[in-house]
């Protein structure tokens, strides 16, 4: 016998009679550097529907501009970001409209990693669930040391398999498993530790961390990247270091480095340098 299909009453959401303010604020140096700043501070920055389309919106936009060559997305007021608006989610329950969510959500998640510049993402406060993810996507990531970060969906009844996608692409299978089913929160340093930010820096000395990193990546766009590491490494192949080297591995014997060289045992491995 079938179960009788269960009904759910949607959930009701406050309204909100203020002026509405862009979800996502946008901004533009002249170094070609796009600032993309989660603007709804009173809701932890949530991922709404509105914030999602905002987004696809401005991933769209910065992948047909040749003229940006990093992207920096923080957030404002008190956290980075809780994760999915539970609120706005309750309100419609229904399986296509879940599917439709998730699905727009994870064209969001993948539209940071095709870009064809680096994302840099500025943590600060929490990234929880969808938001957590949200920072694994990106290229870099720079937290303050008072940031934490979880995939808690399991201690409200529902697994994080989304977030979990792009988690266990950035930490060691068993940490990740660990915070998708324990829900616990880690720190900044632990989060660092584990793989899934790079850096992390005083809250005061965020901006200036997140600029380090803005530095080296701006400096020259894929193209030109690439064309001056064609032209070094041709002329480290000529290199009479590299050359035996090469010799050496195709002849299956160690190097017989001149002096002043690298010298490396059979598994070609570095010992020492000559003086």
């Amino acid at each position: 016998m079938k179960a009788a299909p269960v009904s759910i009453e949607p959930a009701s959401i406050p309204k909100d009679f203020g002026v509405e303010e862009p979800v996502v604020l946008r901004s533009q140096d002249g170094r070609g550097v796009v600032t993309l700043r989660l603007n709804r501070p009173h809701a932890f920055n949530a991922l709404s529907e509105a914030m999602f389309a905002a987004l696809q919106r401005e991933f769209d936009a910065i992948a047909a501009d040749a003229s940006v060559r990093v992207v920096v997305l923080g957030a404002e007021g008190k956290a980075f970001c809780a994760g999915h608006d539970l609120k706005e989610m309750r309100a419609t329950p229904s399986l296509d409209y879940y599917q439709r969510l998730f699905a727009q959500c994870s064209k969001t998640m993948l539209s940071v990693q095709h870009l064809p510049v680096p994302v840099i993402a500025r943590v600060h406060g929490i990234a929880t669930a969808a938001g957590c993810q949200l920072v694994a996507m990106c290229d870099l990531a720079v937290a303050s040391s008072t940031a934490k970060f979880a995939v808690s969906g399991v201690n409200l009844g529902l697994f994080c398999s989304a977030p979990g996608v792009a988690l266990s692409r950035n930490v060691l299978r068993k940490a990740a498993f660990e915070m998708l089913v324990t829900g616990e929160f880690i720190s900044a340093e632990e989060a660092k530790e584990r793989g899934l930010i790079n850096r992390v820096a005083e809250p005061e000395h965020l901006d200036a961390e997140v600029e380090r990193l803005v530095v080296s990546q701006a400096e020259l766009d894929i193209a030109a990247a690439y064309e001056a590491a064609v032209e070094i490494m041709a002329c480290n192949m000529m290199d009479e270091a590299a050359l035996e080297g090469v010799q050496a591995f195709i002849e299956k014997r160690s190097p017989r480095w001149s002096q002043g060289e690298p010298r490396a045992d059979s598994r070609g491995s570095t010992l020492q340098t000559n003086p």
